[in-house]
């Protein structure tokens, strides 16, 4: 099994910055795909990030591009989401998911393992 925890959320004012974390760990934590998704109420959970876990290639909504980036240190197990120039919209609950083995890497059904979300609030 794997466990992934999210820390790194709270409250900014837009134009400012957060790093989210995702701390992986567990037996099995090695050699995963991490992405990042995000929530907002009454929506579905939409794709943000993902890094294959040499962390060579990264992935991003093109929405979000320029604006964050994802990266990792295999040797924390931790994968981090940098979000700059955040914008109120950027307003939700964000969670780290992992895999082995994802096809597109953007779906939600892709993802066995999940954290339990960390809160992103962009004050206007």
């Amino acid at each position: 099994q794997v466990q992934l925890v999210e820390s790194g959320g709270g409250l900014v004012q837009a134009g400012g910055s957060l790093r989210l974390s995702c701390a992986a760990s567990g037996r099995t934590s090695s050699q995963l795909i991490v992405a990042w998704f995000r929530q907002v109420p009454g929506k579905e959970r939409d794709f943000v990030a993902l890094i294959s876990w040499t962390g060579r290639l990264a992935q991003y909504a093109d929405s979000l591009k320029g604006r964050f980036t994802i990266s990792r240190d295999n040797a924390e197990n931790t994968v981090y989401l940098q979000m700059n120039s955040l914008k109120p919209e950027d307003t939700a609950v964000y969670y780290c998911a992992a895999d082995r083995v994802v096809s597109s890497g953007s779906a939600v059904t892709e993802y066995a393992y999940w954290g339990q979300g960390t809160q992103v609030t962009v004050s206007s």
